[in-house]
C-alpha cells in the first residue's frame, strides 16, 4: 500500500503536468481527479479561486497571502476566459492599452467585453474581479494577444479608448502614441468610422508628446475629405521631454515618462543636496561604520536570518566556507559574506564620484559588480551555478504580495539603458537616489538581490550629493514596501520620497 508520502507525490506529478513554463498551473475541475484536488488542496499546493477552479500555490503561503494568485492572475485571466467565450471576447480598449505600454500591474476588476457576456461580476481572490460587459469586439484583424489576452490593436485601442484615459493613465498613453510609426495606422479606422472628434482628440495628444507629423497628418487627411476637426490636446500637461519615436519596445520610453511625470514630486519631498564632502577618506570611513547596521536591516528586509555575531564573524575573517561545512552550506552565512564584499565594491564606487566621476557612469560601470559579489560565495559554495552571475535575468519574476509584474526579461534589456541615461542626464542628485532605487527593482533586472543592489544605488546617489549613508530598518519594512507598492502598482512616488527622505532628515516631515 502506498504512504501518504508517495500518494502526494502522485498528486504532485499530475499538478506538475498541468504548469506552464511559468511553473504557474491553472486547473479547471475536470483538470484533475477529486482525490488529486482534495490531496493537493489540503496540502497548500493548489487554492480555489472559484467554484471549479484552481490555481497552484506554495504550503507555506499564510492566510492572506497574495504572491500566488498575483502571480497567477494574467494567465488565470486567459484561460478562464478562453473556456467561457472561445475566441469571442476581448480586453477592453483602455486595459488593453495599458497591457500593451508594458504595464501588467493586476487590476482590482478586470473589465472583459465579449457578446457573449451577461454583464456578470465574477468574484475572485484578493478583492478583484472579472467584470464581463455584453458589448460586439474587434475583428479578429483588429485584435492583438498579449500572453493568451486577447485585446485591442494599438490603433484600434486608441480610437476606442475614452478621453479621460489621457489623463487617468497619462504615462500609459503616451507610451501607446510613441509606439505608433506613422499616421496611417490610424487614418484609415478614423475615416472609415467618420471619427472626427477622436481624430482631433489623437491629433492634439501627438502634438503632446512632440509627434507634430502625425498630428498635422491626421489634422489635413480628415480635412481633406471634408470632416471638420478640430485639435484637442486630451493631457492636462505639456510633455517637456523627447520621446524616441523609433523604439519598437514601450519600455524604454515608459521608463523615461515614468522618471519624468515623479520627478517633481521627489524633489519637493525630499531633502536638499548637501556640500560635497571635502575628506573623501572621512566619509569613506563614516560610510564603513554603517556597514554592520546596513548589512543587519537590509539582509533581514529580504527574510534572512542574520545575527550581528554571523555579520562581525564574516568582516573579521572568520567565515570559512572550504573547511567549514556549516559555513559553506549556510544560506545566510552565504548572504553575509556576499553582502560584505558588495558593499566594498561599492565603496569603491562612491569613491570614483567623489574623486570626480559623473555618478550615473559610475552606478552603470559598477552595478554588475556589485551583483556579482553578492553572490560570488554562493556559486564558490556550489549553491548557485557559475552562470547564475551572467547578468540580468532570463526569465519572469515576480515580488511576493505586489500587484506590480516586474518587466519581462527582453523588457529588462531595453529599459535598463533607459535608467542609466536618466541617472545620467539628472542634475539633482536627491531625484537620481529615489528614483534610482525606485526604477531598479519596478524593473526588477536579476532573478534575486534587486532589493539590495537598488538600497546601494540608493546610498551611491546620496553621496554624489554629500548626503550620509542611510539605512532602512526592518522594523519600517512594511512602510518601505507599501511606499514602493503605490509608487509602482499606483505611479504616485510621494510616500516613497518622504519615506527616504526622513532616512536622511528625521523631522523632514514638519518642514513640508
Amino acid at each position: 500500500m502506498a504512504t501518504p508520502a508517495e500518494k502526494l507525490a502522485k498528486s504532485l506529478e499530475e499538478l506538475k503536468k498541468l504548469q506552464n513554463e511559468k511553473g504557474i498551473a491553472i486547473i479547471k475541475a475536470n483538470d484533475l481527479s477529486r482525490v488529486h484536488k482534495e490531496r493537493l488542496k489540503e496540502n497548500g499546493f493548489i487554492k480555489e479561486v472559484i467554484k471549479g477552479w484552481y490555481i497552484s500555490s506554495r504550503p507555506d503561503e499564510k492566510d492572506g497571502d497574495t504572491t500566488s494568485w498575483f502571480m497567477s492572475f494574467w494567465s488565470f485571466a486567459a484561460v478562464y476566459l478562453n473556456a467561457r467565450f472561445h475566441t469571442d471576447w476581448c480586453l477592453s480598449p483602455e486595459q488593453s492599452l495599458l497591457l500593451l505600454s508594458g504595464n501588467m500591474t493586476v487590476p482590482a476588476q478586470l473589465l472583459v467585453r465579449s457578446p457573449k457576456a451577461n454583464n456578470n461580476n465574477v468574484l475572485l481572490l484578493h478583492s478583484t474581479s472579472f467584470f464581463d460587459l455584453k458589448l460586439e469586439i474587434p475583428a479578429i484583424d483588429s485584435r492583438d494577444t498579449i500572453e493568451s489576452l486577447q485585446v485591442y490593436s494599438l490603433a484600434d485601442g486608441l480610437i476606442a479608448c475614452g478621453a479621460d484615459f489621457f489623463n487617468r493613465h497619462a504615462t500609459d498613453a503616451r507610451t501607446c502614441l510613441s509606439m505608433i510609426r506613422d499616421a496611417s495606422e490610424l487614418l484609415g479606422k478614423l475615416l472609415n468610422g467618420g471619427h472626427s472628434v477622436i481624430a482631433g482628440r489623437l491629433a492634439g495628444a501627438f502634438r503632446n508628446i512632440g509627434n507634430n507629423s502625425i498630428a498635422d497628418n491626421i489634422i489635413n487627411t480628415m480635412k481633406s475629405v471634408g470632416y471638420d476637426v478640430r485639435e484637442n490636446d486630451p493631457f492636462e500637461e505639456v510633455l517637456e521631454i523627447s520621446l524616441n519615436t523609433r523604439e519598437t519596445s514601450p519600455y524604454a520610453n515608459r521608463i523615461k515618462l515614468m522618471w519624468h511625470q515623479m520627478r517633481q514630486a521627489v524633489i519637493d519631498n525630499f531633502p536638499k543636496e548637501k556640500k560635497q564632502p571635502s575628506n573623501i577618506e572621512g566619509y569613506l570611513l563614516e560610510v564603513e561604520e554603517h556597514y554592520t547596521d546596513d548589512a543587519y536591516h537590509s539582509l533581514s528586509i529580504e527574510g534572512y536570518q542574520v545575527t550581528t555575531e554571523l555579520i562581525e564573524r564574516v568582516r573579521g575573517g572568520n567565515w570559512n566556507p572550504d573547511d567549514n561545512e556549516v559555513d559553506s552550506k549556510e544560506r545566510n552565512a552565504m548572504a553575509a559574506r556576499g553582502y560584505y564584499q558588495a558593499f566594498q565594491a561599492v565603496k569603491k564606487s562612491i569613491k570614483s564620484i567623489l574623486e570626480g566621476e559623473q555618478a550615473g557612469d559610475v552606478a552603470d560601470k559598477d552595478h554588475s559588480t556589485w551583483y556579482r559579489e553578492l553572490f560570488a560565495p554562493s556559486v564558490t559554495a556550489g549553491l548557485l551555478k557559475p552562470a547564475d552571475l551572467a547578468g540580468y535575468r532570463n526569465n519572469q519574476v515576480y515580488i511576493k504580495g505586489s500587484m506590480h509584474t516586474p518587466l519581462n526579461p527582453d523588457a529588462v534589456r531595453d529599459a535598463m539603458p533607459t535608467l542609466f541615461e536618466l541617472l545620467k542626464e539628472e542634475e539633482v542628485p536627491g531625484v537620481r537616489a529615489v528614483l534610482g532605487h525606485f526604477i531598479f527593482v519596478y524593473i526588477h533586472p536579476y532573478m534575486d538581490g534587486n532589493g539590495r543592489i537598488g538600497r546601494f544605488l540608493f546610498n551611491t546617489m546620496l553621496a554624489s550629493g554629500g548626503y550620509s549613508w542611510a539605512v532602512v530598518p526592518v522594523g519600517q519594512r512594511d512602510a518601505y514596501m507599501a511606499a514602493l507598492e503605490k509608487a509602482s502598482a499606483g505611479q504616485d512616488i510621494t510616500d516613497f520620497a518622504r519615506f527616504l527622505g526622513e532616512l536622511i532628515e528625521p523631522d523632514i516631515k514638519d518642514d513640508l
